[in-house]
């Protein structure tokens, strides 16, 4: 009896991965082997990015808090401390939106953590 391969999901599969690899450069987006691993890499630095950017705009609203309480006199650090000090539950995603979209409703945030 005959080896069955089942050539028909075999080249769906590869036409899956081929296809997603386009746009790559030269024998990355067409030559099997060097696009699986391409495909591979890739997702696995998807993941890292997916972690990498919930500290990136950490940072982010860091940099903004930081820039909006200097224009009242104070640094961040000092600013977070009396923040925390004071029970005022809003975090730095919060905090930042406020300085940036809302900065009359920051400045009484900040005129409660000043007294």
């Amino acid at each position: 009896m005959p080896r069955s391969v089942n050539a028909v999901a075999s080249r769906q599969r590869r036409k899956k991965i081929l296809n997603r690899t386009k746009g790559n450069f030269l024998g990355r987006r067409n030559l099997w082997t060097v696009a699986k691993n391409t495909y591979e890499k890739g997702l696995t630095y998807a993941y890292e990015g997916r972690k990498d950017k919930k500290g990136e705009y950490r940072g982010i609203w860091i940099q903004r808090i930081n820039a909006a309480v200097r224009e009242h006199g104070m640094s961040y650090s000092e600013f977070i401390g009396k923040v925390n000090a004071k029970g005022i539950l809003l975090n730095r995603k919060v905090l930042a939106d406020l300085a940036m979209n809302h900065p009359k409703a920051f400045d009484a945030v900040v005129e409660v953590v000043k007294k």
